[in-house]
């Protein structure tokens, strides 16, 4: 199995990435957890084609935006409580992958808060769209 941005179906693309975006949500299954935000650290790798993303005319609309990226995980955020990170995951990198140019989607969340003895716990996902 080849690590994801070594994998062969993308040696054609781009990365776009987004670096500790930090938010602060409803996450957890715990009861303490339940009773207020968390701070989360979320990372995303978005990869697109080449020919799909290589601008002619310099022009923000020939590429994938990376306000695409925020704006997706600020409305995941918004809907509500989250049990799991996993869940959080999933659904990141679903709907980042329904966007019509992306090929192939990373989405790694980090709860850095939860034990004084680490830096944090996370949960990471990489999914590449079906051909």
């Amino acid at each position: 199995m080849h690590p994801a941005p070594f994998h062969p179906s993308l040696a054609d693309c781009r990365r776009l990435f987004l670096r500790n975006y930090e938010v602060f949500i409803n996450i957890g299954v715990h009861d303490f957890e339940k009773r207020g935000e968390q701070r989360v650290v979320i990372n995303v790798d978005l990869f697109v084609p080449l020919a799909m993303s290589t601008p002619v005319e310099d022009k923000l609309r020939e590429v994938v935006d990376y306000d695409f990226m925020r704006a997706t995980i600020a409305r995941r955020v918004e809907q509500g409580h989250i049990h799991l990170q996993e869940t959080l995951c999933d659904d990141l990198v679903k709907i980042m992958l329904a966007h019509p140019q992306v090929r192939a989607a990373r989405v790694s969340t980090e709860k850095p808060d939860v034990y004084p003895d680490c830096d944090a716990v996370g949960v990471e996902v990489f999914r590449i769209k079906d051909a």
